[in-house]
C-alpha cells in the first residue's frame, strides 16, 4: 500500500488510490481470500486508509504489514539531493538511518492500527542482512522480499550507491533465514516467504541469446514484453492464463506457497503505468476475479502471519 503512482517519481505523495481499496477487499471476502495490506508512511497517514484498515482489523479480514520506502519514511536523511527521483535503496544508506527508519515506520503503524506489526516487504524489494537483523530486532516474523530468478542489478538507486540484490539463486521456498546470508536457511525467527516467479520454459530455449542483450537494453524490454524471461504472480493486464498457469504448476509441483502482489495504486485508473483507464481496471478486476475463483477452490488463503504460524507449527517452532 503506497502513494500513488511512484513511477512518475514525483516530488509529492498523493493517497487517492486508498478510496478504491473496498472494492478490492470486498473481492476477497467473496471468494474468502486474506490479504495481507503491507503499507508504506506515506499510506499510513490517509485518513481513508485509516479507515480502511481498521475495519479490515476490527472485522478480522486481513492483516496490517509494513512497507518501507526509503525517500518518503521519516527521518529525513537525504543520501541525494533528489531522493524522490532517485528512490535509493534503503540498503544504500547506513545501518543507523536503516534502523531509525524501521523504528519510526513500525512505531507509525502499531499507533495507529494497535496491533503488532509482523509482516514486512523492503521498498524495491531491496533486503539485506543488516536490514533482516533490524526487522528481527523489532519483532518481525514474517518478510517477503525475495524475489527468486530475478537480479535487479540492472535497477539504479542513488547514483553511487551500492544497487539492489541479485535474487537469481536464492529459494523459491519459503524458508527461515540465516541473518548471516539471507539466502541460506538458518535458525532465526524470520521467515521469508518469497514472491511467486518460474522462469518461463519457453524462454529458457533463448539463454544464449540472452546473454548478448543489455538488461536495460530496449531490444530486451521488446522481448520482455512478448515473452517474458520470468512469470509472476502479479496481474499486468495481458497475463490472465499465465497467472493461471503459474498456480496450477505451483500446486502440481507440490510448493508451499502461492504469493499474489500488487500495488494499490494500479487498482486506480491513472495509478500507475500500467493501468491508465477505467476500462483497464475492469480488465484487472476480471483477471483476478478468475483467479481468485480458481485458487479458492485449490488452495487455503492465508495473511503472511498465519503462514508463519502454520510453518512454525509444521516444523514445531516457537516464537
Amino acid at each position: 500500500m503506497e502513494a500513488d503512482d511512484q513511477w512518475s517519481r514525483t516530488s509529492t505523495a498523493t493517497t487517492e488510490n486508498a478510496r478504491y481499496l473496498p472494492r478490492f477487499q470486498s473481492l476477497c471476502e467473496k471468494y474468502k481470500m486474506r490479504p495481507t495490506y503491507l503499507v508504506e508512511w506515506a499510506m499510513a497517514q490517509s485518513p481513508a486508509f485509516q479507515e480502511f484498515g481498521a475495519s479490515v482489523i476490527g472485522r478480522d479480514t486481513g492483516e496490517i504489514g509494513m512497507h518501507l520506502h526509503s525517500w518518503t519514511t521519516p527521518p529525513s536523511t537525504p543520501l541525494t539531493s533528489m531522493d524522490h527521483a532517485y528512490h535509493p535503496f534503503l540498503i544504500e544508506f547506513p545501518e543507523s538511518v536503516i534502523r531509525e527508519k524501521v523504528k519510526v515506520a513500525t512505531g507509525t503503524l502499531e499507533d495507529i492500527f494497535q496491533v503488532s506489526m509482523i509482516s514486512h516487504r523492503a521498498g524495491r524489494w531491496a533486503l539485506d542482512e543488516r536490514y533482516a537483523k533490524i526487522l528481527v530486532e523489532h519483532g518481525y516474523l514474517v518478510d517477503c522480499s525475495v524475489t527468486p530468478h530475478i537480479s535487479w542489478e540492472g535497477s539504479r538507486g542513488a547514483p553511487n550507491g551500492c544497487g539492489p540484490r541479485d535474487y537469481s539463486g536464492f529459494p523459491e521456498h519459503a524458508y527461515f533465514v540465516d541473518l548471516k546470508c539471507i539466502s541460506k536457511e538458518g535458525d532465526s525467527p524470520l521467515l521469508e516467504v518469497p514472491m511467486t516467479i518460474a522462469p518461463s520454459r519457453w524462454r529458457q530455449s533463448w539463454k544464449q541469446v540472452n546473454k548478448f542483450i543489455s538488461y536495460s537494453s530496449t531490444a530486451k524490454r521488446l522481448l520482455n514484453r512478448i515473452s517474458p524471461e520470468v512469470k509472476w504472480m502479479r496481474p499486468n493486464g495481458r497475463n490472465r492464463t499465465d497467472l493461471l498457469q503459474l498456480a496450477s504448476q505451483t500446486r502440481a509441483a507440490t510448493g508451499d506457497h502461492v504469493e499474489f502482489m500488487l500495488h494499490s495504486s494500479e487498482m486506480m485508473p491513472g495509478g500507475s503505468p500500467y493501468f491508465r483507464t477505467g476500462r483497464s481496471i475492469e480488465g484487472l478486476f476480471g483477471d483476478m476475479e478468475e483467479l481468485f475463483e480458481f485458487v479458492a477452490e485449490r488452495f487455503k488463503a492465508l495473511t503472511l502471519a498465519e503462514y508463519h504460524a502454520r510453518i512454525s507449527q509444521i516444523t514445531s517452532r516457537r516464537y
